[in-house]
């Protein structure tokens, strides 16, 4: 019995998550090594004496250093920092207000305006960045971190107002009814009782919306053409990918310290914020 069990486990539940951890990770471990891999390796022949494609006995730095001496790379980090944190403000509070209102208060075709906002965010960026692109010179915007800033809430808002929305109403209406009664109008009681309570669901929200505004590539490869200008995903695949060459060596280290960030952003808020907040809730 015990043993069919422990066999049931295995087939069912160890081994899927076993190939579905590696099936995750590996290309991050390529990544990773293909960044620490000299040129000597990166280009050997796979039928060359001692090849090794998924290690290294020569660890090198200098993919790194070719990243930052010969490549606008740090100016790439810090365009994508201030226009992913911009962007995800501007739509977490256009987000949360929007969510607050169709969740809460009543009027008529509220269901249906909420749809028609998901559905904004379902419509393929291909088909927007022409008339944007439009708008963006109509305002002589263009080759700007605010063509982009300006541009990404269209997409960041409608998912933002969406997710809020529904953990709008996951909160017991009891908690504001309570506050209104007290005297409390309908903004405090927003502000001071149900926001409160949707931390865990606005950081989620605000998670989301940067990764979505770092790794945006489309809107920012039309908008900005300055080498100086560019985004870490528009300046690493514009300037080492020349024709049909690939240094490979400086893209898998721009990926690398290029996904840096959004990793410290999901560990941090995720682990000390999130997880805490929601635990704290529903206790």
């Amino acid at each position: 019995m015990i043993e069919g069990a422990l066999w049931r486990r295995w087939v069912f539940y160890n081994i899927p998550l076993i190939l579905f951890v590696f099936v995750l990770l590996f290309p991050f471990y390529w990544m990773i090594i293909t960044t620490f891999r000299p040129d000597g390796e990166l280009y050997r022949p796979w039928n060359a004496v001692n090849y090794m494609p998924f290690w290294t006995n020569n660890p090198t730095i200098e993919h790194i250093l070719y990243l930052f001496e010969e490549t606008n790379f740090m100016r790439w980090m810090l365009n994508t920092m201030m226009i992913a944190f911009v962007s995800t403000v501007i739509s977490l509070f256009c987000g949360v207000l929007a969510g607050y209102a169709l969740a809460r208060l009543n009027f008529p075709y509220a269901g249906g305006l909420g749809t028609a906002i998901f559905i904004t965010y379902l419509v393929p960026q291909t088909l927007l960045f022409i008339p944007l692109a439009e708008i963006i010179r109509n305002f002589q915007l263009g080759d700007t971190p605010w063509s982009l800033i300006l541009t990404y809430p269209t997409f960041l808002i409608p998912f933002c107002t969406w997710l809020m929305m529904g953990y709008f109403k996951a909160i017991p209406k009891e908690l504001e009814e309570c506050a209104r009664i007290d005297g409390a109008s309908r903004w405090k009681a927003m502000v001071y009782i149900v926001i409160p309570v949707a931390v865990p669901g606005i950081l989620s929200s605000g998670i989301i919306a940067f990764t979505l505004s770092w790794n945006e590539f489309i809107y920012a490869l039309v908008f900005l053409s300055s080498p100086d200008q560019k985004t870490v995903p528009v300046g690493v695949t514009s300037e080492l990918i020349r024709g049909d060459v690939f240094f490979w060596g400086p893209l898998m280290a721009g990926a690398l310290l290029g996904s840096i960030p959004v990793a410290i952003v999901y560990s941090f808020f995720v682990e000390h914020y999130v997880s805490g907040l929601t635990g704290s809730v529903k206790g």
